[in-house]
């Protein structure tokens, strides 16, 4: 929840330069074109690969809306009646740079959370695990918990199942370690849960900080841009005269 708050201001932001852009592509930029015309010069190159793009969203604007909107639909009707396309997108979510991490370890927390909470109601470890995979949230922690509890009702213990699997970070596994050894470990996996939610914080804090400049940047070079390719022609004219 809290990822999807930071990303929708930025989300938004794009979206409405986009929209902007697109509107000064159709409408802003063909008066333009109409006065430089007259000139009976040379356009700057940057202006004439405005225009040329102007001119391709003029003709083919409403095929690239098509197929937008057919995309966005044949996606979404995908992932909803392909659990392999949900299964590949959650692989996929885990190695993006920044995100990736931030869920990684929000995977990691609420595996911890789930299985200190279900464990320390009295429910056995085995049960437990099917709890934790149903909260994952993530196909790869989903079956590293299957994984997990095919394990431990083996009698192995939790801490080398959870080091098998490969995913998860070493802290954890002390803790959890750590718990077994001492007889306390819903007390451990409690801790684990709270020092990873509190790592996401920071991380989605850091993320939303980080996307104020990456936003102006954006803003500056498509508006700002157009802007600068419509006016370097003017001043080019204004400095020969």
């Amino acid at each position: 929840a809290k990822i999807k708050k930071a990303m929708n201001y930025p989300i938004a932001v794009v979206c409405i330069a986009l929209i902007v852009t697109v509107i000064l592509l159709v409408k802003v930029v063909p008066q333009f074109e109409e006065v430089f015309q007259g000139f009976g010069a040379e356009l700057p190159a940057f202006t004439q690969v405005v225009i040329n793009i102007s001119e391709t969203v003029q003709s083919y604007w409403h095929f690239v809306l098509a197929a937008l909107v057919a995309g966005g639909f044949l996606i979404s009707r995908t992932l909803k009646s392909s659990k392999t396309a949900r299964d590949a997108l959650d692989r996929l979510m885990l190695k993006l740079p920044i995100i990736g991490e931030i869920l990684d370890k929000s995977a990691v927390a609420r595996f911890g959370r789930t299985l200190s909470t279900t464990f320390a109601a009295g429910v056995p470890l085995v049960d437990a695990l099917d709890s934790v995979a149903g909260a994952a949230g993530n196909v790869i922690y989903a079956n590293a918990a299957k994984k997990i509890k095919d394990d431990v009702s083996t009698g192995q213990q939790l801490q080398i199942a959870m080091k098998s699997t490969g995913i998860f970070p070493p802290m954890a596994i002390q803790m959890v370690s750590i718990g077994e050894e001492s007889g306390s470990l819903d007390e451990m996996l409690d801790k684990v849960a709270t020092f990873y939610e509190e790592e996401v914080d920071n991380m989605v804090d850091g993320m939303t900080s980080l996307m104020e400049p990456i936003i102006m940047s954006v803003l500056g070079v498509l508006v700002g841009g157009l802007i600068v390719a419509m006016y370097l022609p003017i001043f080019q004219l204004g400095s020969v005269v």
